[in-house]
């Protein structure tokens, strides 16, 4: 796809806020910053008009309490038409990373990942979504 050039006003603290987040996220450019600004945006549209997506639901427990495992593997069972895969990777003792990766319509996603996020005992949870098409 080619590049388009367009010029871009911006008050003095928005370009300054601008140039901190380039900084903070290690673009190389502005114009890199923008792009993935714009693409987020487009992809969070997306998620709310139901459109399909394709992302991770990463959340972080405490492997000792074995209820959080079988309630995550129950709710995996509900959503298997839209997890592609999933994963635990064991950090010590205590923590637990899992993954599950997914593709389907965003309010399905948004569904499965606020269910295993609410789990209790749950430490941590997120999903990231992009564009599918």
């Amino acid at each position: 796809m080619s590049l388009k050039r367009f010029g871009v006003s911006l008050e003095e603290d928005v370009l300054e806020a601008l140039d901190q987040f380039v900084k903070d996220n290690g673009f190389a450019n502005r114009s890199q910053a923008i792009r993935f600004l714009v693409e987020k945006n487009i992809a969070e549209k997306k998620w709310q008009c139901g459109n399909i997506v394709a992302g991770t639901v990463i959340i972080m427990y405490n492997q000792s309490k074995k209820e959080i495992s079988l309630r995550i593997a129950e709710i995996q069972q509900q959503y298997q038409d839209v997890i592609l895969s999933s994963s635990q990777y064991y950090l010590n003792e205590d923590f637990c990373l899992h993954l599950a990766t997914v593709t389907g319509v965003a309010h399905r996603l948004t569904e499965l990942s606020d269910r295993l996020i609410t789990i209790k005992g749950i430490k941590h949870g997120k999903l990231v979504m992009s564009r599918a098409d």
